[in-house]
């Protein structure tokens, strides 16, 4: 039963972030991506991957952090957050070596999200980091939290398409 209640929040996540990443202002995307993200926390948590749960947690109070607050201070604590989740997880519980792959995407989801204001660059970085959240959603055996990978990426792709396609039409 837990399985399929996990799986219901990583749908739900996946409908929100579909949502989310057509956006064109940043601090919409980030305020529906905020809601997407908590509810693929409760399905990493769900499922015992507690480096995505972490990391994604982390990533829903940050967009909700920087849609108002991009300072240093911010961005430092979170990248703080995510190196001591990391290093408590690597030295005291010694989980795999696949957390490091969760922790580099949310670090670059984090720098990206608090210092990147242009939603052309915040997606052209965010396909690493998205590209990093599959690998680990496969390796962890999340069902939703790899279609929603894969959802993020097709959207990510298809917007930087579609606006390398409106620009390409404006010079002519």
């Amino acid at each position: 039963m837990t399985i399929v209640i996990a799986e219901a929040f990583g749908a739900l996540a996946v409908i929100l972030n579909f949502i989310g990443y057509r956006q064109a202002n940043v601090d919409r995307y980030l305020l529906i991506s905020a809601f997407a993200l908590a509810a693929l926390s409760a399905h990493f948590f769900m499922l015992d991957a507690m480096a995505a749960g972490v990391g994604t947690f982390l990533a829903s109070l940050r967009n909700f952090i920087a849609i108002k607050n991009r300072s240093n201070l911010i961005l430092f604590a979170f990248i703080g957050a995510n190196v001591g989740f990391l290093a408590y997880e690597w030295f005291v519980l010694q989980h795999h070596w696949i957390i490091l792959v969760a922790y580099a995407s949310s670090l670059i989801f984090t720098v990206g999200s608090i210092v990147i204001r242009d939603t052309d660059k915040i997606r052209k970085v965010f396909l690493v980091a998205e590209t990093l959240g599959l690998i680990y959603a496969i390796s962890v055996g999340s069902i939703f939290g790899t279609v929603f990978n894969v959802s993020n990426l097709i959207s990510i792709l298809s917007k930087l398409y579609a606006g390398g396609r409106s620009i390409n039409i404006q010079k002519r």
